[in-house]
């Protein structure tokens, strides 16, 4: 068998994963770039570690492929601090960095130190590729860790700050198996007196819900989501990254439960009396810090995870498994199951989800100015094409996105930061890479779009077309209730210090750096602005102008206490 470097074996092996792209900051596995121009994989070239990282991240959750990202040696911290929020989505994220060479260790080597214990906390794995012979071995188990069981970021740390352990030429033979190209590679059924137990529960339960999380998005299982509620006739909510699972229209439908919530969606749930949580890990998140549904609620929980079966709630029935396999295990067992009649519960549901928009209409439909976000989000509802991504940054962009953005056209779908402010630009572009194809919204506060700005010139530079939506308030405008607590509700001149910015023209910065600017200060200009980025062919920035004082709706907890 011949020889070749394991720069072209790592650069063949990621083309024949299926990875189309790339996500660097140089200098990096410089041999492997070139080698990859030969193969067809788009090396894309960012302003910094965090965001290659981010990007990765948007990659793998739009394909449900890992995305792969690099930097330097020096740029290790940054990008262990990328993978963060890779790490709490649960993404199969790739990361390579440099390191030390055994021969440099301890004799202060330029731009040295010692940063592989930092990616403990934000990855599954962290491995050292030291020895060439090694490189095979390690990248397989990479793919493998990335994409088994619950997803996540692995890190290889290559010997040497430019990773030139991997110039070494030998026999690379092996291949990454098919399995662990994507997410799920394994779709494992759950015990079947497990399932029929659960069908019994749902099936006798006056005012069960259905909690779709995370789970079923990688699993792929939305369709068999909404086919087991509508055989059951089950009221059901998402969590945010399960958003679109269901139209918002549909008559079952609840909205995004959680902190980041639609009030009705969490009333409904409180008033429940069965959960039935999918491919959720009931963390802080989706259960408004463990107040929705209280404890005590009786509680089905399916995840691929078998510790998180029972972390946080106590289960009447765990079913460990693939969440698009057991469902379809319970829809085939569905025939020996009659449901109770749930006419009280349907109308009680339907007349929360009634009530929450209804406090909504005069937000949705006000031209005041500065402009309302509501008034924004009705209008990205409105403009957002059949099967549109919305990619949102976190805080108050994940409020306005998972809660008044409606998604009523097919294959329409939210992927949002899970914590990480200024993640939702990059994360974009990496979306954007994964689906060329398919239009791109980027929600994001202006406090958001400053932490990797500089990103647009990369989407310019290589004509990744997306549309960042900025939330133009000139603030950091969730902190104002939190800086006005601390000053005890009298803030003082210079409190604004703590929350405020320059009042900036994105569009202005924008074209600087390629791009389409679009500034918007009347609503009723807004369906004109997206006509105009969406057929622009260009990455866009429409800078829309609202009320710093807009505030978010915070979470309805209705009083319920949490903790274990």
């Amino acid at each position: 068998m011949a020889t070749k470097t394991g720069a072209r074996y790592l650069a063949e092996t990621l083309k024949d994963a299926g990875v189309s792209h790339v996500f660097f900051v140089p200098a990096i596995l410089l041999k492997t770039l070139a080698e990859m121009e030969t193969l067809g994989i788009r090396r894309i070239m960012v302003h910094g570690e965090k965001a290659a990282a981010y990007m990765a991240d948007g990659y793998a959750r739009a394909s449900n492929r890992p995305g792969v990202c690099f930097g330097q040696h020096i740029g290790g911290s940054n990008l262990a601090a990328g993978l963060r929020d890779a790490f709490m989505a649960r993404s199969p994220v790739i990361a390579f960095s440099g390191g030390p060479s055994p021969a440099s260790r301890y004799r202060n080597a330029y731009q040295e130190i010692e940063d592989f214990s930092q990616y403990d906390a934000t990855t599954k794995m962290n491995v050292r590729v030291e020895d060439p012979a090694r490189l095979p071995d390690l990248l397989q188990r990479a793919f493998r860790e990335a994409t088994t069981g619950a997803p996540g970021p692995v890190h290889l740390e290559l010997r040497q700050h430019h990773g030139d352990v991997t110039l070494a030429e030998g026999v690379y033979s092996a291949v990454i198996e098919e399995k662990y190209k994507t997410v799920p590679p394994f779709r494992a059924p759950s015990d079947p007196a497990a399932v029929a137990e659960a069908l019994k529960l749902l099936a006798a339960a006056e005012r069960p819900v259905i909690v779709a999380g995370g789970g079923v998005t990688w699993s792929g299982a939305q369709a068999e989501v909404v086919a087991l509620a509508e055989k059951l006739q089950i009221p059901l909510a998402t969590s945010l990254n399960a958003k679109g699972t269901l139209s918002d229209s549909h008559p079952l439908a609840l909205g995004v439960i959680g902190l980041y919530s639609r009030a009705c969606a969490n009333k409904a749930v409180a008033e429940a009396d069965l959960v039935f949580f999918i491919g959720s890990q009931t963390g802080g998140q989706v259960t408004t810090n463990w107040k929705v549904p209280k404890f005590g609620t009786p509680v089905i929980h399916l995840d691929i995870d078998a510790r998180e079966i029972g972390r946080n709630y106590e289960t009447k029935v765990g079913l460990l498994g693939d969440a698009r396999t057991i469902l379809r295990q319970m829809l085939d067992q569905f025939g020996s199951v009659k449901a109770v009649k749930r006419d009280a519960w349907h109308a009680r549901t339907r007349a929360l989800v009634a009530e929450w928009k209804q406090s909504f209409a005069s937000l949705y439909a006000s031209d005041a100015v500065p402009m309302r976000p509501e008034r924004l989000c009705k209008e990205i509802s409105k403009a957002l094409p059949e099967n549109g991504i919305v990619v949102s940054d976190t805080g108050h962009s994940g409020i306005w996105t998972g809660a008044l953005i409606e998604f009523e056209k097919k294959g329409q779908r939210l992927i949002r930061c899970a914590g990480s402010l200024g993640w939702g630009l990059p994360g974009a572009i990496g979306v954007k890479c994964a689906q060329p194809d398919k239009t791109v919204v980027c929600f994001a506060g202006d406090g958001g779009v400053y932490y990797h700005m500089a990103e647009l010139e990369t989407a310019a530079r290589y004509g990744i077309n997306i549309v960042l939506v900025v939330n133009n308030n000139s603030a950091l405008n969730q902190e104002i209730p939190l800086v006005n607590g601390a000053y005890k509700g009298l803030p003082g001149e210079k409190s604004r210090d703590i929350w405020g910015f320059l009042d900036v023209n994105f569009a202005k910065v924008a074209e600087n750096m390629g791009c389409v600017g679009i500034r918007v200060e009347k609503a009723a200009d807004l369906p004109a602005a997206f006509a105009k980025a969406f057929a622009a062919n260009k990455p866009v920035v429409i800078d829309v102008v609202t009320d710093e004082q807009a505030m978010a709706p915070t979470a309805w907890t209705g009083g319920a206490g949490g903790g274990h």
